[in-house]
């Protein structure tokens, strides 16, 4: 049975939508933060020896670090219908994003995040300026596709979403000045496989769409 352990308010979200896109039938295990410092619980902690969102277990195997987990469950019980393959238009597009994601889009934030928790004036010049390039890159990929992944949903798109979403949470960016990026959530936002998700992971959170 594959198990997925999710963090609340945490990328393990990625891992519970593609469940529910793939149409799997999984066991989901909720984990809240603790209260003092806003971290993982130390039973969450204990999962995987980097302690950090998100975690899978699979008949004994256990496994960490979104893209891996986002592969392997795509590749094991999708028959990789979220990973377009070598002939496809979409192949090259939806590897690229797929791996900006973690790789650039999302390091930018904890960069930032990073600066401001060590007491930083104001954001250093090549943190600003990192940003604000993966946010235009996004906006401008979505001017011309309708998704990350191109014409059809991939794992691309699981992949940007925590952090277009629910990551704002811990900045409160605005979406205003990317209606690109606004117009593709609401789409997101219609999925049924999306909506199942995002009941089961985050109950009682409405999902930051806007």
């Amino acid at each position: 049975m594959l198990t997925v352990h999710h963090l609340r308010i945490s990328q393990s979200e990625r891992i519970v939508w593609l469940c529910e896109e793939l149409g799997l039938t999984y066991a989901l295990t909720l984990y809240n933060r603790r209260e003092d410092n806003r971290m993982a619980p130390d039973e969450y902690k204990a999962l995987h020896p980097m302690g950090i969102a998100p975690v899978i277990e699979d008949d004994g195997m256990v496994l960490g670090e979104s893209g891996a987990i986002c592969e392997y469950i795509d590749r094991k019980y999708g028959g990789s219908r979220l990973s377009p393959g070598p002939d496809d238009a979409d192949f090259a597009g939806h590897l690229f994003w797929f791996h900006f994601s973690n790789a650039t889009f999302m390091t930018n934030g904890m960069m930032a995040l990073a600066a401001q928790a060590a007491g930083a004036a104001e954001m250093p010049p090549f943190v600003a300026d990192r940003g604000a390039k993966g946010w235009q890159l996004a906006e401008a990929r979505l001017g011309e596709a309708h998704y990350f992944g191109g014409r059809n949903l991939t794992l691309a798109d699981i992949m940007m979403g925590f952090s277009l979403t629910t990551s704002r949470a811990f900045n409160g960016m605005s979406l205003e000045p990317f209606p690109n990026i606004a117009a593709y959530l609401q789409r997101i936002g219609q999925r049924p496989a999306y909506q199942a998700a995002m009941a089961k992971a985050e109950p009682g959170m409405a999902p930051m769409l806007s």
